[in-house]
């Protein structure tokens, strides 16, 4: 197995671990970083970016993900290729990271910017449609739909506070609950029950999202009495929750209930010293690219000064 020692080896390339890299290799420390299985992370599945500072006229996501890409590397970033597979944290100092189970990094920190991905319904249509509709984030997207009528997936307080968000965007808003009661809150359900343009359909499914350049509606089951319908929508939301990328470190790493790692507040430190977590990895309230980004920087300056405490460069 080949190997290497590094000073900061970065895991995951989205605006998190970008930003981390940038500031590392402005710092001197010649970052290392890994790209993970969806190079650029959440954003490249994305189209238009319209809030993220500094982009007044918006931008594709995965355009924006080269502008962080080429940053980075400017700056000395050795950028590669790869997923890490297995970690070791208990030597501090002398954490190592399998890759793709050939290589072995031996790196005196660590900056975790695996990310989370977004649960989807599992149909064909609902991919192809993917940013052509279909969001599972109704803050970044929801305003592409101001005055129309959409609908959102979901039974839980994240659902319920998206739908409440949509409603005061949008002419109506459907909401889909497969089963015959909510999962979230008392007062997120009422928060939605007392909204006039929230109609809430119980005992729905999702058979199949409708359009063909563009979302144009649903089609849907009543679980019951398995009548088929259709509403007529031109965004399609999923708010069934998102499924943090921390398998691999959860030997090593205190995980919350959901899987998110959790650090210590007003950082980005973990219960490992030298292994810090930023981005969606670790956030599980605003996953916002602008949200990921700080802290990324939070990261990447916790690990300057750890390894300047520790004398270890």
């Amino acid at each position: 197995m080949a190997q290497e020692q590094v000073d900061v080896l970065i895991l995951g390339s989205g605006p998190a671990g970008y930003t981390a890299a940038i500031y590392a290799a402005r710092a001197g420390l010649k970052p290392l970083m890994y790209q993970g299985g969806q190079p650029g992370g959440q954003l490249t599945i994305t189209t238009d970016v319209e809030n993220f500072p500094g982009y007044p006229d918006g931008i594709q996501g995965p355009e924006m993900m080269e502008d962080f890409r080429k940053q980075a590397e400017r700056f000395g970033l050795d950028n590669r290729y790869g997923m890490a597979t297995k970690v070791d944290f208990s030597t501090p100092g002398a954490h190592k990271v399998t890759i793709d189970d050939n290589i072995e990094i031996t790196a005196k920190t660590v900056i975790i910017a695996t990310g989370a991905s977004a649960k989807w319904l599992g149909l064909e249509s609902e991919q192809r449609l993917n940013g052509y509709g279909v969001s599972a984030c109704a803050v970044c997207d929801g305003f592409f739909f101001r005055k129309q009528d959409v609908a959102i997936v979901g039974a839980g307080d994240t659902a319920c506070e998206e739908a409440h968000y949509l409603s005061k965007l949008c002419n109506k808003v459907y909401m889909l609950v497969r089963r015959d009661e909510f999962r979230a809150s008392q007062i997120m359900q009422n928060r939605v029950k007392n909204t006039p343009n929230i109609e809430i359909l119980f005992n729905t499914e999702t058979l199949e999202v409708l359009g063909e350049d563009g979302v144009t509606g649903a089609r849907l089951k009543n679980t019951k009495t398995n009548e088929e319908s259709t509403i007529d929508v031109t965004g399609f939301f999923v708010a069934i929750g998102h499924q943090p990328n921390t398998q691999i470190f959860a030997d090593y790493l205190t995980l919350d209930d959901a899987g998110y790692i959790e650090t210590e507040k007003g950082s980005s430190r973990t219960n490992i010293e030298g292994v810090f977590a930023c981005g969606d990895a670790q956030d599980k309230i605003y996953r916002q690219a602008v949200t990921a980004a700080g802290s990324g920087c939070m990261a990447a300056l916790d690990a300057e000064r750890y390894l300047a405490a520790q004398g270890l460069h």
